[in-house]
Order: structure tokens, then C-alpha cells, then sequence
């Protein structure tokens, strides 16, 4: 798989932050919680990533990554009671926005959720 171990890496965070917070808090707790664990394993990661869609050439919308790690990898998070289509949807819009091919949905919810999705992308950035 693409990106496995980085993404395998980013799981092993989620979980230990998940277990050690639990669920009911706010994204941001969770955002500023990964930060912190990021840091600490050592990842590139960049954080509030600007996201901008173009529609012909122009600009016609803007959005935030959570984070980009490694340049390579596009993580969304969500503190919802659980994970719908809209939010695959999103993290799939992104990585088409972006140029990434791999991104994870990590759900802070009552049941910790993970989901992986890759998406072979033909755009390159800032196209």
C-alpha cells in the first residue's frame, strides 16, 4: 500500500491520543493533541494546510487541510458520533485539490473511527 508505514504511524498516534482523551472534546483539543504527539515522533507535518479549489482557472473556493504529513499524506479529523459520506467526500476533495494520493478520516468520536482512502490523482498541485 502507499504511504503504508507513514500512515500506519499516524494511526498508532491517533489511537494513543484517542485512549488517553477519550471522546466529547472539541476538534481543536484533538488537533492540538496530535500536534504535540506529531512532534514528538518526529513527523514533517504541516498543520491548517490552505486548500484552494479552482473551477477554470480560477479560484472558487477556499478550505483547511488538519494536516499534511510528510507532504504526502492528507489527515482530517473529526470529533462526530460517527463518520458519514460527506466526510469521505470532503477528505476526497482534498486529496483532489491537493495533488495527494493518500489521506486518513480519523473520527474522535464515541467509537474511534479510521478510514483510509486513496485516490489516484491525475492533478498536480496548483493546477
Amino acid at each position: 500500500m502507499k504511504h503504508e508505514e507513514l500512515t500506519a504511524e499516524v494511526i498508532q498516534i491517533f489511537y494513543k491520543v484517542y485512549n488517553s482523551l477519550g471522546y466529547g472534546f472539541l476538534e481543536r483539543v484533538y488537533e492540538n493533541a496530535l500536534k504535540i504527539e506529531f512532534r514528538k515522533a518526529g513527523l514533517n507535518f504541516k498543520n491548517q494546510v490552505p486548500i484552494k479549489v479552482y473551477y477554470k482557472g480560477e479560484i472558487v473556493g477556499d478550505y483547511f487541510a488538519d494536516f499534511i504529513i510528510d507532504g504526502k499524506v492528507v489527515v482530517e479529523i473529526k470529533a462526530t458520533l460517527g463518520l458519514g459520506v460527506s466526510d469521505e467526500s470532503q477528505l476526497l476533495n482534498y486529496l483532489r485539490c491537493t495533488g495527494k494520493e493518500v489521506g486518513l478520516l480519523l473520527n474522535f468520536g464515541k467509537k474511534a473511527e479510521v478510514r483510509r482512502r486513496v485516490f489516484n490523482n491525475v492533478n498536480k498541485e496548483g493546477e
